[in-house]
């Protein structure tokens, strides 16, 4: 099939799905503010952003130290191995309040399953959501709650809080001032950087 023919079948089941999303009754274990971007009752027309249109991986087999650049203006990340581009990964960076930090960085730490200590929800000794989407710096936890920090795996930190991770991409700026990646473009990207990795983060 070509690519005219499968964008409109792969928009429709991103209606489809989305609208899936729009029924439920209220807040699913890990489904917070800060990876969903917006409340699943109520997804905008931006979430039909098809961030797999433009993410993708030719690096496999490429020789070159890899170096990352982060493009806010267009919402996306570069791979390079060497000079050679390896690939490119559709991004939501941090929004107006809480913006991605800007400059030259180098890749600190890497933690496959890391999950933020400031963003989640409050949940019950079984898991289930009690308070969704809350800040641990303003939010007290109800009695018989404890945190549960948001998902952020494939974490790749360049400075500070901040760090590339899967996360969800509403097709505009959403996050708390990390840099969220489509699943398989963290889990590229995690596996083909390393300790020192040079991370740039232009405007």
């Amino acid at each position: 099939m070509t690519l005219a023919v499968l964008r409109p079948l792969a928009l429709g089941f991103l209606a489809l799905f989305l609208a899936s999303c729009g029924t439920t009754s209220g807040p699913q274990s890990g489904q917070t503010q800060y990876l969903e971007a917006f409340s699943p009752n109520s997804v905008p027309h931006s979430a039909l952003y098809n961030q797999d249109m433009d993410s993708y991986w030719d690096g496999d087999g490429m020789t070159g130290a890899p170096s990352i650049v982060i493009d806010i203006s267009d919402q996306k990340a570069y791979f390079y191995k060497g000079s050679s581009l390896a690939g490119v990964s559709a991004l939501s960076t941090g929004d107006e309040k809480h913006p991605t930090t800007l400059g030259k960085f180098k890749i600190t730490q890497k933690d496959q399953w890391h999950k933020s200590n400031l963003y989640g929800d409050f949940v019950d000794g079984a898991g289930n959501v009690v308070v969704a989407n809350v800040d641990v710096t303003k939010d007290k936890a109800p009695p018989g709650t404890r945190f549960e920090g948001s998902k952020m795996h494939h974490f790749m930190r360049f400075v500070g809080g901040i760090g590339m991770h899967e996360g969800f991409l509403p097709g505009y700026p959403a996050s708390h001032g990390c840099v969220r990646m489509p699943a398989h473009m963290a889990a590229i990207f995690y596996n083909n950087v390393t300790m020192g990795t040079p991370v740039t983060v232009r405007p």
